[in-house]
């Protein structure tokens, strides 16, 4: 019997047309599941499902979740986490998914939690990569945490790099990291009780209740990671919470230096108004894709 799913160009191209149709049909596809995103049972045959492709170096891993909860996408994910899983198997009776070029193994839901700090994750900062030091490029500090915005607590991150970033190409060592972002659009912040507007075709991805990138607009149309958890990174139930009602995340970024990594929301939400005096906060408004 066909199932109600979806599957992107995006996981179509990397699945295989024939696989693709297969799943379309049913012959793949589980009746039940459970939700890669928010963890609750679903039923392909009663409500439209997602299928989400979680891709390692070396495993790929076919899932599905609610559609009204993550659309249909490619999920980069730690080679570990996918080998994780597929070792779970004989623990693991629930939602069990395909595995496109493996095994069957459970949902990655299964794999065991990373040990990354669940308020803070690293990554090289991609295009805009500018030498902090000779040989050295900057690396991305993200901190989550709760903002108020007046009296109510907005789902955010903190992005700072580790050294000066530069235009490509630029070896001067000047920063232009604020500048870089409000070519794309994101605006100065003068008062951090207004919500700043929200930024077309940029998101952040959380999935399977940990967040795993913030997506930039592709030049060729669709998304491309702007920056990307080595490993998903866990949230706080509160923060997820938060994303999930208003749908976006509010995404802040300041200079190298300017608010450092502070252990308590208390204590960020202080740096950040410092910050903002001294006119070196940009922020915009981030659909969430997932929840």
């Amino acid at each position: 019997m066909p199932r109600m799913l979806d599957v992107s160009d995006e996981v179509r191209s990397e699945i295989g047309d024939d696989e693709a149709d297969r799943l379309l049909g049913g012959a793949h596809a589980p009746d039940s599941y459970e939700c890669t995103s928010c963890r609750t049972p679903g039923d392909s045959l009663q409500e439209p499902t997602s299928t989400v492709l979680f891709v390692g170096e070396e495993t790929a891993v076919l899932a599905f979740a609610h559609a009204r909860c993550i659309p249909s996408q490619v999920v980069p994910v730690a080679e570990e986490q996918l080998v994780g899983a597929v070792r779970s198997i004989s623990q693991a009776q629930v939602g069990v998914p395909a595995a496109v070029g493996g095994p069957t193994v459970p949902s990655p839901a299964a794999a065991p939690e990373p040990t990354a700090s669940a308020a803070l994750a690293d990554r090289p900062t991609g295009a805009l990569d500018q030498p902090s030091a000779p040989g050295q490029a900057a690396i991305l500090g993200i901190t989550c945490g709760l903002v108020l915005h007046g009296e109510t607590g907005h789902a955010s991150l903190v992005v700072e790099p580790t050294g000066p970033v530069g235009r490509p190409g630029n070896t001067s060592g000047t920063d232009e990291f604020l500048d870089l972002l409000q070519d794309a659009g994101f605006q100065l912040v003068t008062d951090l009780n207004k919500t700043p507007d929200q930024l077309p075709g940029w998101s952040v991805l959380v999935a399977m209740g940990k967040l795993h990138a913030i997506l930039q607009p592709a030049a060729a149309g669709g998304s491309t990671g702007w920056w990307q958890a080595h490993q998903p990174l866990q949230v706080t139930e509160a923060w997820r919470i938060a994303a999930s009602q208003m749908a976006e995340v509010t995404m802040y970024a300041v200079p190298a230096g300017m608010v450092g990594r502070q252990p308590r929301e208390d204590l960020l939400r202080q740096a950040l108004e410092r910050a903002v005096a001294l006119g070196q906060v940009v922020a915009a408004s981030l659909p969430l894709a997932g929840t």
